[in-house]
């Protein structure tokens, strides 16, 4: 008895100086190899109830999906340049069941199947547009080029839009915009259960501006799935604190004096990391507003008009392109397409 006490003193003197085997930790940046484009497609889906000073109310729904194209060019030091081009878009918006729809694949009359000639002209300018944009050490966005030459092609299409663009696409909201990690990027590396957060402010010009604190935890290491087995899933809670407008609002319709929204209903957002490619394969954030605005609509008086908002956003990212090019739509009574031929 004696001599089993002793050996199992010696084995669990030997576990304890035998050291743990070592924690894995993830690089949550992106990758760029020259010359081999990897493409994203980014949807965002908006539902908003706009209730105005005595009763009267105006449900909104707003979906609009954006295709990119990431195409690294050159390696200097420890830079990256990638051009970034929009090769395709879809908008649907419902304001009080009033519709307008456009699809930059789809092929008809107004050259996008929009029912809004401006809307339409608007987006159609949109397509193919190319930037320029510069990832430091650590794959963090540097720099985005191409803001002038984007705001001068939109501008013929609509001026009143370019006046509003102008404030809201300033250099830094661009930067975050052609950021393919989705705030994601952070200096080090990450073990599970580690967190780190990420403070950015988003303006919109006349509209106001939003001070946003994503709080990001990295959970664990995603089962192999067909195509990667290193995938890695983050959790995200956001922070959002809305701030009025300082500004006249040239080129709007209305005025948005003061006010505040709070979020609700919060829900953690999630983030899949594929740390072999370089990317982020899948990620979806949802954020819930709400809140009383103080707004006058020109000279008139003001008004107090509550709003609801929940935003939805989901990212995808392959290796190949998402756009899809269809074919003109049968009129209706059209009869159905012929069946293949049978071969000879």
């Amino acid at each position: 008895m004696k001599a089993i006490r002793i050996a199992v003193i010696v084995i669990l003197a030997a576990v304890a100086v035998t050291p743990a085997a070592a924690q894995e930790r993830v690089k949550f940046e992106p990758k760029f190899v020259k010359d081999v484009p990897f493409y994203q497609e980014v949807t965002t889906d908006v539902k908003q109830t706009i209730t105005v000073q005595g009763g009267s109310e105006l449900k909104l729904s707003h979906s609009q999906t954006f295709q990119f194209k990431w195409l690294p060019t050159k390696l200097e030091g420890d830079k990256w340049t990638v051009e970034l081009t929009i090769e395709g878009m879809k908008l649907n918006v419902d304001i009080a069941t009033n519709q307008v729809s456009y699809d930059s694949a789809a092929k008809a009359t107004d050259g996008g199947g929009g029912n809004n000639p401006a809307l339409t002209e608007f987006f159609k300018n949109l397509k193919d547009t190319k930037f320029v944009v510069t990832f430091a050490k650590g794959g963090v966005v540097e720099k985005v080029e191409g803001r002038d030459e984007f705001l001068k092609k939109l501008g013929g299409a609509n001026q009143q839009m370019e006046t509003v663009l102008k404030k809201i696409l300033t250099d830094e909201s661009l930067k975050e915009m052609s950021d393919p990690m989705a705030g994601l990027t952070v200096a080090g590396d990450k073990a599970v259960n580690e967190a780190w957060e990420k403070k950015t402010n988003l303006p919109l010009g006349p509209i106001g501006s939003y001070d946003r604190t994503l709080k990001f935890k990295y959970v664990a290491k995603e089962p192999a799935a067909a195509g990667s087995d290193n995938v890695h899933k983050v959790e995200v809670d956001v922070e959002m604190v809305y701030k009025p407008p300082t500004e006249n609002a040239e080129g709007l319709l209305f005025r948005i004096k003061s006010g505040k929204l709070e979020p609700f209903n919060s829900k953690k957002g999630v983030y899949l990391f594929d740390a072999t490619k370089g990317y982020v394969k899948e990620a979806e954030l949802t954020v819930s507003l709400k809140g009383t605005l103080k707004v006058a609509l020109g000279n008139s008086t003001e008004s107090d008009v509550e709003l609801i908002q929940t935003q939805t956003t989901k990212l995808k990212t392959q290796d190949s392109s998402f756009v899809v090019v269809a074919g003109p739509v049968p009129g209706p009574g059209a009869p159905p397409p012929l069946p293949p031929m049978p071969p000879k």
